[in-house]
């Protein structure tokens, strides 16, 4: 969940590799560091806390050095402070390394080290590696190789045990910067004359679109000659960039005070793009007005899926649930990939796997979908794996992964709180729902055009939702600045909404917030309400609004503070509520997409309100690489 960059090239590269963390902070801010290679020694410079606590210390030194690396942490092992930030060396202080993963022996080499005369100075689990290279540096045969830098890196990653992907610099090789991936992300990006590597993209965008995702077992040397690729046992790899389709301006706030508020009206946008590329004319369509681009075996017998997914993407897959189960009439399941890892569902035959994760980097769900692929693999025809992502990075390791993607066109989004990736999220499960009720042809042709042409008036909804909502949830914000805490309601394909609207104030308010299906909060929740616990429903006309009208009431009658998000106009709502969020009037089934828009904005302002980082909330990372 660490940020890595680097850099070797004919430019200064302090100042690069300040930028380049800047756009990877969103990964991780207990530290930061770099370490630079300048007239022979290794310059190594960190800070306990926010980025700018390193630019802060870097602007009193005057340092040209063209190669280096640094890092963003987010703590694994270790507290977050100065002494345990990256990068981290060696005894001798020649060789500095940063790292993006968990070294799982790293006591055991830790302890053989210690043994050999190595000084360790932090508590983190990194430091075994700069020792680790440095001892098989001074043991290499001096003609082992043209790079013994590269030999001692490779040998030495060799010995290690985990995920982890990692960036090494030598004051004894400046031309030469090392980086290795094993499970955890590392792009390198190809400039004129110069060359990026790092844990993300939006870290190199500013400067090239060339990029070569690394994969796993991968080291790679990049010298201001060029790039070389091996794998771990040091067998030369031809490999070819490609071109990003990005732009440093897709990374700016643009004008909004936070990523998030910007990325909240980018929602609009980001519906439009996935009706453009998943939705065909009606007219032009032969099986499925829905155009995903998989196989047509990818439909046959399909009996069952099992979908994988952590936090915001586990929300969008019970609506996505709700939708396969109600529209395409197949069973679904929904698991938290960390716990199916340890307690899979029996095989089946004929069953779609599912993984869902924004970054496609999700330790939990890629390990899940591994742990899937593997033990269908020899079986029977028909329990063999089915592998299927959703991911607004298709570049990623769910991408090398799975043989189809559903690519859900966000854009990046650099907020740590998901927002817009969900709702591209959501239009994903849409268009799956319908592509495979169309194939099954569980709903009529003429409902699924009801359907597509209500999803076409969604954009406009939710800019029409932004417009109403805006004053309307800081003012309502400035009530709750002080509230302990919440309860958010909804039921059927809007119960995962409440969830959701939960953890959005959760992860950027630290206010405690719990989401529950309306009908459950006579079964115990409602013990907690009283005039210090708002209530948050969403009461949506269709199978269940009288039921959440009449669960509301029983809120009420707690003296809890009701908010509803609601139809505009509806005067019953207007009777029960106490303040009200109003949404456009849509079909109940495509309500999900407009209800969570309102929750996202009160969030925000209550956070905003309370001084909080809403971009970077505390203890969180975009992206969850490590288990």
């Amino acid at each position: 969940m660490c940020g890595i960059v680097g850099y070797i090239g004919t430019q200064a590269a302090t100042e690069i590799l300040l930028a380049g963390l800047e756009k990877l902070e969103y990964r991780g801010y207990d530290s930061a560091g770099i370490a630079t290679v300048w007239e022979g020694e290794v310059n190594c410079v960190r800070a306990k806390g926010k980025l700018h606590n390193l630019r802060s210390k870097l602007e009193q030194l005057e340092n040209p050095a063209q190669i280096g690396i640094g890092h963003t942490r987010w703590a694994t092992h270790g507290k977050p402070e100065e002494y345990n930030a990256h990068p981290h060396l060696d005894t001798a202080m020649r060789v500095a390394v940063v790292q993006n993963g968990i070294i799982e022996n790293y006591r055991e080499l830790r302890e053989e080290l210690k043994q050999k005369g190595h000084e360790f100075r932090s508590e983190t689990d990194t430091e075994v590696i700069p020792h680790l290279i440095a001892e098989f540096l001074k043991n290499l045969p001096a003609s082992s190789s043209s790079s013994p830098f590269l030999d001692a890196v490779r040998q030495a990653v060799n010995y290690l045990k985990g995920a982890f992907a990692i960036a090494v610099i030598c004051a004894d090789y400046p031309d030469e910067l090392i980086v290795v991936r094993q499970q955890a992300p590392l792009v390198i990006g190809f400039g004129q004359g110069e060359f990026f590597c790092a844990s993300d993209t939006p870290a190199i965008v500013a400067y090239t679109r060339a990029v070569l995702p690394l994969e796993n077992g991968e080291i790679a040397r990049l010298t201001p000659l060029g790039v070389e690729i091996y794998n771990f046992a040091g067998d030369r790899l031809k490999k070819q960039p490609r071109m990003l389709n990005l732009s440093p301006t897709m990374v700016e706030k643009q004008g909004f005070k936070h990523f998030m508020l910007k990325e909240i009206y980018e929602q609009p946008g980001v519906v439009r793009a996935s009706l453009e590329a998943y939705f065909t004319n009606i007219e032009e369509s032969s099986e499925s007005p829905i155009n995903l681009g998989l196989p047509r075996e990818f439909y046959a017998d399909l009996a069952q899926i099992q979908i994988v997914a952590c936090g915001t993407s586990w929300h969008a897959a019970l609506v996505g649930k709700y939708l396969l189960e109600q529209l395409a009439g197949i069973s679904t399941q929904v698991h938290y990939a960390s716990e199916y890892r340890y307690a899979p569902s029996p095989l089946t035959p004929n069953t779609l796997i599912i993984g869902v994760t924004q970054s496609g980097e999700t330790a939990d769900t890629l390990a899940a979908l591994a742990m899937e692929k593997e033990r269908r693999q020899g079986q029977e025809p028909q329990y063999q794996a089915r592998l299927l992502g959703i991911t607004n990075r298709p570049e990623s390791s769910l991408g090398l992964m799975v043989p189809h993607i559903i690519n859900t066109l966000a854009g990046i989004e650099i907020g740590v709180a998901a927002t817009k990736t969900f709702i591209a999220q959501l239009m994903a499960f849409y268009a799956l729902a319908l592509d495979l009720a169309a194939h099954r042809q569980t709903v009529p042709l003429e409902k699924l055009v009801e359907i597509i042409n209500g999803l076409r008036q969604i954009p406009k909804e939710i800019e029409a939702t932004l417009e109403a909502q805006e004053s309307l949830t800081e003012h309502l914000a400035h009530d709750f600045a002080e509230t302990k805490d919440f309860i958010f309601l909804g039921r059927g394909i809007n119960f995962p909404i409440a969830l959701e609207g939960a953890l959005k104030l959760k992860e950027i308010s630290y206010i405690h917030a719990e989401g529950y299906p309306a009908g459950e909060m006579k079964h115990g929740p409602i013990a907690l309400l009283d005039a210090k616990v708002p209530v948050v429903a969403i009461a949506i006309p269709g199978s269940v609004y009288e039921k959440v009208i009449s669960n509301a009431q029983e809120a009420k009658a707690r003296d809890s503070r009701l908010i509803g998000v609601t139809p505009v106009n509806d005067g019953e709502a207007a009777e029960i509520f106490n303040d009200l969020l109003p949404v456009s009037s849509v079909d109940e089934l495509l309500s999900p997409i407009l209800t969570v828009v309102p929750l996202q904005l009160l969030a925000y302002h209550i956070a905003a309100r309370r001084g909080l980082d809403v971009d970077q909330p505390r203890n969180l990372a975009k992206s969850v690489t490590v288990e």
